[in-house]
């Protein structure tokens, strides 16, 4: 069955509209704060608040695309003839509307029920947490994104909160304490994934400009956001290096030196490669395929961070 073929309201739709593939972005952050854990924690580690992170993040992610999907059709951001990014499910017609409200209005609630329980193993303030992530979740589409303010939260909400709050609730409540090194880690992740929103966007920079969607790409410009992206990579290998060389576990020997740089190269390889195809392109939807390179290379790097974790840290 093809795409013009899906029927309305269907579980292909449905599964169309959650876009599978952006789950990369839920998982590195939680998978990268579980191993910062581990380490900490080791036989305290708690398994339980881990899975329901995963868990909430896979949630959070897909209530993110249905509102993204719903409310850029309403505004009309999903013309098909001009629309240069993959399809989307309310203006191909395959969920309607009301279908769509309804969705998204369970997944809200689905990721609050699955969240709740970690205030347990968090305390009360996970629930400022979790209604922050719903809350945002909201204005980025319907606010944030118009502004070009989408970068910070995709760096607050893609790094710092769930590599953070992965490692406080998995750990013990006596260990619990702000730690400098996992809000660094943070850092690092959200930069990583901001590539993904940063190649989006400029694919859709003149269809933005003209729809007055002032994004980050459409304030700086097509040769500055080309520098943005390959920066952005850089930035968060070294961040992560240097916080592995610091580690109060790292030792520092000839071979574990080298295995860590041959580790750390693997992100920028590719990384790179990615960003000389992206200037190479600059323009249509050959981007697309860009977009998936940049989802591969966010794997990669939450892969060889959390590879690098569980050795040195």
């Amino acid at each position: 069955m093809t795409d013009s073929q899906v029927k309305t309201n269907s579980l292909k739709a449905w599964i169309l509209a959650a876009r599978p593939k952006t789950l990369s972005g839920a998982a590195v952050p939680v998978m990268i704060g579980a191993a910062a854990t581990y380490t900490t924690a080791r036989e305290n580690f708690q398994w339980l608040p881990t899975l329901l992170c995963f868990l909430f993040a896979f949630i959070m992610q897909i209530d993110s695309n249905f509102i993204n999907d719903y409310f850029d059709c309403i505004k009309g951001n999903d013309d098909k003839e001009t629309r240069l990014g993959p399809k989307r499910a309310c203006s191909e017609g395959w969920i309607t509307l009301h279908a769509m409200r309804i969705g998204l209005v369970i997944t809200s609630l689905l990721g609050c029920l699955v969240g709740l329980p970690l205030v347990f193993y968090g305390g009360y303030n996970m629930i400022i947490v979790g209604t922050l992530c719903v809350l945002f979740a909201f204005l980025y589409t319907t606010k944030f994104s118009y502004l070009g303010l989408g970068d910070v939260l995709v760096l607050v909400f893609f790094g710092i909160v769930p590599v953070f709050f992965t490692w406080w609730v998995s750990i013990p409540q006596e260990m619990q304490c702000f730690e400098p090194f996992i809000l660094f880690l943070g850092i690092a992740c959200g930069l990583v994934i901001d590539t993904l929103l940063v190649i989006n966007n400029y694919r859709d920079r003149d269809n933005d400009k003209h729809d007055g969607k002032i994004t980050l790409v459409v304030r700086i410009g097509e040769k500055k956001s080309e520098k943005l992206y390959k920066y952005l990579g850089a930035t968060a290998t070294i961040l992560t290096f240097n916080l592995t060389l610091q580690a109060p576990s790292f030792n520092c020997t000839i071979s574990n030196i080298i295995i860590l740089g041959l580790l750390y190269c693997i992100y920028p390889f590719f990384h790179e490669s990615t960003y000389a195809t992206m200037t190479r392109i600059k323009h249509g939807r050959e981007l697309n395929k860009v977009l998936g390179l940049t989802a591969r290379n966010m794997f990669i790097f939450g892969v060889t961070t959390t590879i690098s974790i569980l050795l040195f840290w």
